[in-house]
């Protein structure tokens, strides 16, 4: 049985559809990264998984109990905020300490001059300092509990929002991009952090990001959403190497991968002096796009059908040179990701041949979809090439 269950979650605002028709399956244990421009309404669908906004239709289901009319505070979900939501007064220990005191202990246990008079009050603030150290020791931010927010670096902030919500050890974990106030560096040790601290914990968790390097390097399977729709969910290799959507494609992926018009023609898909074979025909009409990751484009060898184009400028990344060529037949730029050695010699000015491996090609049909038909081998000679 799934941990989480999403079933057609629609949600709008006005006239304007922000989620359309969402369904998602989280299981026990895992993480699930939920990734997609600004404005695609992952952060709206979090904050309807959390309780604190309402679909307009289909249902939650959390540990096989249906929750869309329950109560954020009774969904034992725990939610880590982009702005990580510390109380600026209170120092690390008393912030991790707030919601097991008002799990804890009663209304009146926690006025403050009552509270401390009332039976069972000091067994019970006992355990939560127990509980709160234990926490902080595991973060490492043990160190820390008497420290109030605006004494504390962005990343040790951080951990005490995560202490706060990993303590009261929730159903659900939710985060809604917890490091985009981090710098680089900080951020991708961070990254290590939570992964880590998710497998120790085991609770199954929602990760929100825009950042697809997090999305990929963190998650067990990955959501893509664009436009209020989930396009598609798959382990993270699986997304990169197979999107089943143009859009999945086009955001997934540093550099971004190469898109340009092509047709059917024949059979088969016709790009410059390359044809694709296609295993059935498009059914979808003639005008289709190919995609090629920058690593699967090369520089084309003597006699090899190719893309006549320029090179506009380059890249160094030290490990890597990016090529940005003009393709003297549509105009459009190629981005091809070579070895220095292999770049050796070359300069902006340059003109070139570029070739790519035709079984790593995609073909998608106008409507952005994938076609199953994937482009599987491009003809050998020149000759067959132009009939």
């Amino acid at each position: 049985m799934s941990a989480l269950s999403l079933s057609a979650i629609s949600k709008s605002y006005g006239d304007s559809a922000i989620l359309k028709n969402i369904s998602l399956d989280v299981q026990p244990g895992e993480f699930i990264a939920l990734v997609g421009p600004s404005g695609c309404g992952k952060s709206t669908l979090l904050r309807i998984l959390a309780g604190l906004d309402h679909a307009d239709s289909g249902e939650i289901v959390i540990g096989g109990r249906e929750m869309s009319d329950v109560a954020a505070a009774d969904r034992n979900i725990a939610m880590v905020f982009q702005s990580y939501a510390l109380y600026p007064h209170l120092t690390a220990g008393q912030n991790i300490a707030v919601p097991l005191a008002m799990r804890r202990l009663s209304r009146a246990q926690r006025l403050p001059f009552l509270g401390p008079i009332m039976p069972g009050y000091r067994a019970i603030r006992t355990g939560i300092s127990r509980d709160v150290q234990e926490m902080a020791k595991a973060l490492k931010i043990d160190h820390l509990l008497d420290r109030k927010p605006g004494q504390m670096s962005g990343g040790q902030r951080q951990r005490v929002a995560l202490a706060r919500a990993m303590v009261r050890h929730p159903s659900v974990f939710l985060m809604d991009e917890p490091l985009s106030n981090l710098d680089a560096n900080l951020r991708v040790h961070a990254r290590g952090e939570i992964v880590e601290l998710h497998r120790r914990a085991g609770v199954p968790t929602v990760y929100v990001t825009h950042d697809q390097a997090e999305a990929l390097s963190m998650a067990d399977r990955v959501a893509v959403m664009i436009g209020g729709q989930l396009l598609q969910l798959a382990a993270p290799q699986v997304i990169y190497d197979d999107p089943a959507h143009v859009e999945v494609a086009r955001f997934v992926g540093q550099p971004r991968i190469n898109l340009l018009p092509a047709r059917v023609e024949n059979g088969a898909v016709a790009f410059g002096n390359i044809r694709l074979a296609l295993d059935e025909p498009a059914s979808s009409g003639p005008d289709v796009t190919i995609g090629i990751r920058p690593e699967f484009m090369r520089l084309a060898a003597d006699g090899e059908i190719s893309l006549p184009a320029r090179i506009e400028r380059m890249e160094f990344l030290g490990f890597e040179v990016i090529l940005f060529c003009r393709l003297n037949a549509i105009g459009e730029i190629v981005l091809a990701k070579l070895a220095p050695t292999e770049a050796a010699g070359l300069a902006a000015g340059t003109a070139v041949g570029l070739s790519f491996a035709p079984d790593k090609a995609m073909v998608f049909a106008a409507d952005g979809r994938r076609l199953p038909a994937a482009a599987v081998a491009a003809n050998a000679s020149r000759e067959k090439a132009h009939g």
